[in-house]
């Protein structure tokens, strides 16, 4: 067929996705103007209740200590093949059997996987990264450079630089994101996974445009999709509205020390500290819209009942993509967003469990 039939033929559906997603960025920013004013009272709030903090975040000039604990492993560092950058990891257990690779979410770190990294080093070699844009990991600035695409090369440059053809991966928040995708397009480098409280970009499209309150509860995304302003916005008080989500009595993580409060506060309080996990939000939207994808890596899903940010709703619509068989879901009772630092010891049981056939 003649090439300007074709185009001819494929006029209408492109004119069609086009209005789609033309329709679909003025939502995204009338709600990140909505989410600016509400954040920005907010912030101002913080800054009227405690004056002498100031309008700007406090630059840590030395880690906390907790940093440092020899019991969490070796801090290493990994020129990534496809990039060039460097990324920051901390390594135990080398040695003990599989490579078991965690990926955090934000606002964390590598520390967030603290609890793990103790657990499995008798048995696997783990490591818990940072991410690129996160703590002594290389930090580009520009938003091109957090693309889900360049983010999942980056999980592949890892497994391979490390010497192993697969790993787990344990993943929470946006690293679960990540790895949803990357089990989909790198199935041959995950042997298993266990996720914790995030769903498959695809399927929370989906849901989210089904169910408004998902939208309601990730508000805080549609702020991030703006420049400079998010970053202001977080940083005032002395980042308190960082302190505020990460220690809330009821939506933060439970019996947080200030020491371990400042180790994920360090690395936001650099320079540009804040600008590249931010980056990672800027690009969500651009994928819109994503087909439905099927999912078939053997998967552990742990979920929080009282998760403020993702539905519960989101593990039914998760296991209705799954090749039957493949996925194990559990919803822990009364739990928040943060079950790897909240509730390790439940989550321990159900990952020793889960990965017992691979140590028989």
């Amino acid at each position: 067929m003649p090439e300007l039939v074709v185009t001819a033929l494929l006029a209408p559906s492109r004119l069609t996705l086009k209005l789609l997603r033309a329709f679909m960025w003025s939502l995204v920013f009338s709600a990140a103007l909505v989410a600016a004013a509400v954040y920005g009272c907010i912030a101002l709030t913080h800054v009227l209740c405690r004056p002498r903090r100031g309008c700007c975040g406090r630059p840590r000039r030395t880690p906390p200590a907790c940093l440092s604990d020899p019991t969490l492993g070796e801090h290493c560092f990994l020129t990534l093949r496809s990039s060039g950058l460097r990324l920051h990891y901390v390594s135990a257990g080398q040695g003990n059997g599989p490579l078991m690779l965690f990926l955090h979410g934000f606002p964390e770190n590598w520390f967030s996987w603290r609890y793990q990294l103790r657990e499995f080093q008798s048995r696997f070699h783990v490591v818990a990264v940072d991410l690129r844009g996160y703590g002594s990991s290389d930090a580009p600035r520009d938003v091109d450079c957090y693309t889900i695409d360049l983010l999942m090369a980056d999980i592949q440059d890892v497994i391979l630089g490390l010497g192993y053809s697969k790993c787990i991966l344990v993943a929470h928040d946006w690293g679960a994101l990540l790895a949803w995708n990357f089990s989909i397009y790198y199935p041959s480098l995950v042997e298993r996974m266990a996720v914790v409280s995030a769903a498959p970009m695809s399927v929370y499209q989906d849901y989210s445009l089904r169910h408004m309150g998902q939208l309601f509860r990730s508000n805080y995304m549609f702020l991030f999709q703006l420049p400079w302003l998010p970053e202001k916005l977080l940083s005032m008080s002395d980042f308190q509205i960082l302190k505020t989500t990460l220690t809330h009595h009821k939506r933060g993580i439970p019996h947080l020390t200030p020491n371990e409060l400042e180790a994920f506060l360090y690395g936001f309080s650099q320079p540009g500290g804040l600008t590249g996990p931010l980056n990672y939000y800027r690009n969500l939207f651009r994928t819109f819209p994503l087909e439905p994808q099927e999912l078939a890596t053997p998967t552990l899903l742990l979920w929080g009942e009282k998760d403020p940010y993702f539905e519960q709703g989101l593990v039914g619509a998760i296991s209705s993509r799954f090749v039957p068989g493949r996925l194990e879901a559990h919803i822990l009772p009364g739990v928040g967003h943060w079950i790897p630092q909240s509730n390790p010891e439940e989550m321990h049981q159900y990952m020793w469990a889960f990965l017992q056939d691979l140590l028989d």
